[in-house]
Parts: structure tokens; sequence; C-alpha cells
């Protein structure tokens, strides 16, 4: 299984980390390293970006009230932190942020606390020192 510094590390090594329309095999290239992290498989990971974002970074979905970025759809009610409403801002990172190394980074972060928050709602989720919304 892959760490949280290996994705840092991938992210960081590709040489264009800003917004990006990305194809098919260029991701897969790029997230090569991803192969069977959180028992994901790549083309797991490769399928699923396709279907939320269609491999574009700056992908912006508005859904019930929260916008969801990038290629991970990360929300910015609980991920990350955007102009248009308080966040918890657990990923410590900007949900406007043209740099998809951010959505990497967020994946370390996701991935533990998934399960945590799989059954609560954005109200009940309570994380540490991420838990005041960030202004």
């Amino acid at each position: 299984m892959m760490s949280f510094v290996s994705l840092l590390v991938v992210g960081i090594l590709f040489p264009a980390i800003q917004a990006k329309q990305f194809t098919k095999c260029e991701l897969s290239q790029v997230l090569k390293d991803m192969d069977g992290y959180g028992d994901i498989t790549l083309p797991e990971w490769i399928c699923t970006i396709f279907h939320i974002s269609g491999y574009d970074t700056k992908t912006i979905v508005h859904d019930n009230g929260s916008t969801e970025y990038g290629l991970f759809q990360i929300n910015n009610k609980i991920w990350c932190r955007d102009n248009q409403i308080q966040s918890k801002n657990i990923c410590g990172i900007s949900c406007d942020s043209d740099a998809w190394v951010d959505d990497l980074s967020c994946l370390g972060v996701l991935k533990p606390n998934a399960l945590h928050l799989q059954s609560k709602s954005v109200d009940e989720v309570n994380i540490s020192s991420r838990d005041t919304p960030e202004k």
C-alpha cells in the first residue's frame, strides 16, 4: 500500500501541477503509484476520476448548497476552503487552487476520515483542531 508521502512525491515530481485536462493515458502515468492505495486499483481510480471530473482539474460541481472541486471532487463544506461558505477545511487547502497536487495531498486526509464521516452529516463531524471553520 502506498503511503501519503508517496502520493505527495508523485504530485510534486510531476512537472505540470497547475490546472490541466488530462488524457486517460497521462493520468494513468501520473497516478500509477496509487495502484492499491486505499484498496483501490489503478483502473478503478481512473474510472472514478473520469466519471466525477472527466479528467479535468478545473471541474466544479454545485450540489445542494455545496461545491465540489477538481479531479476528486473535494467538497467545500468539509475538506477545502473557498469564499462561498464556512468550511471545516480538514485538508487545509484552498478549493479554488488550480494546483491538482492539492487534490492528491487531500487524499491522504480523506481516506482515514472517510469511514468516520460516511454516516454523519456535515454538522456532526468533529475532527480535532480543524473543527473550527476558517473564514
